[in-house]
């Protein structure tokens, strides 16, 4: 990357119309080491900390870079999650403790848009605040935007695309959602009628579906977009910890045939059929090699099927994966 940039912890990425690739990166996350050259003084020449929101080319040539409290004031402590909308406006959340509030800017980084109140969350059925997003899919023929809502509250909750006025939300079996304490995950007790925190991504099939990343409790749910629930499945059922559902893409395709599942905790990516959320594999393992991944985050998917994936924790990357023909 120019400008000696290194990445921190990558917590979003999308693609958008022309395959470009956007990422959502966590400068906050780089340790004093791995950001030396901008250290005070300098404690090597090696490493700048690089914008939050980058976008790139399909070659990995950097297009343009831009984010952080100098660009909005309401701009999180902790950066998660990015979605490019039909009108190439720039979405994101915050997971951080006060990260309540989604930003909406153009393209270039002009604001346009806040949903929520910085600071202000008052739990999962308030229509006004949200709690600490995680994600966000905008439907172009509805002109609205959903959000997983979140690390804080446990929900999916519906706007206008436009204005930010509310439409609707639900929780896990497309009932309200609660705040109640859940107590621990257990694999072999019956599923329970709440997504966990946090509720960690969503996704919107070309018919009409709604796919939901309930990540701790290791399950997809499936709604109609009016909140109707139409099916759930759990991958990798006894995993523990931080759970094995991260993100969900879908495959370009007409039928988007697959669903793909970065599983942090056990360091893979699930490939499941879209008809019956089957597993149909899985690619990758832990490790700091090509290929191999620590805490696999999110996924993302361009026009030809290649597969971009990020890295939290320690390893802070984008990964291409180009499909086989």
């Amino acid at each position: 990357m120019p400008h000696n940039w290194i990445l921190g912890q990558v917590a979003g990425v999308a693609v958008d119309a022309q395959d470009h690739v956007w990422i959502a990166q966590r400068p906050g996350s780089l340790t004093a080491d791995e950001a030396g050259a901008a250290q005070d003084p300098p404690l090597s020449t090696s490493g700048v900390p690089a914008p939050p929101i980058i976008e790139f080319d399909e070659e990995g040539t950097v297009i343009q870079a831009w984010g952080g409290p100098e660009t909005h004031g309401d701009w999180p402590e902790s950066e998660h999650g990015v979605f490019i909308d039909h009108i190439d406006r720039v979405w994101m959340g915050g997971s951080g403790a006060n990260d309540h509030v989604v930003l909406v800017f153009d393209r270039q980084g002009r604001h346009q848009l806040t949903v929520g109140e910085p600071g202000v969350s008052g739990g999962s059925n308030d229509t006004a605040h949200l709690g600490r997003p995680a994600d966000i899919a905008v439907d172009p023929e509805d002109n609205e935007a959903y959000i997983a809502d979140g690390y804080g509250n446990r929900r999916i909750i519906v706007f206008d695309s436009t204005t930010g006025e509310y439409k609707r939300h639900w929780g896990a079996y497309g009932e309200p959602p609660g705040d109640g304490e859940l107590g621990a995950y257990d694999p072999d007790a019956a599923p329970i009628c709440s997504f966990r925190n946090p509720v960690h991504a969503v996704r919107l099939s070309n018919d009409g579906l709604v796919y939901v990343a309930d990540r701790v409790g290791n399950r997809i749910q499936v709604f109609q977009k009016d909140g109707t629930f139409v099916r759930e499945a759990f991958v990798a059922s006894r995993t523990l910890g931080n759970g094995s559902v991260w993100d969900i893409e879908l495959s370009p395709d007409p039928a988007q045939t697959w669903l793909y599942v970065p599983d942090g905790t056990n360091m893979k990516v699930w490939i499941l059929r879209r008809d019956d959320l089957s597993v149909a594999g899985s690619f990758g393992r832990g490790g700091r090699n090509a290929g191999q991944f620590n805490w696999v985050h999110n996924i993302a998917a361009d026009s030809q099927g290649n597969l971009y994936t990020t890295e939290v924790n320690t390893g802070k990357r984008v990964q291409r994966f180009v499909r086989k023909r």
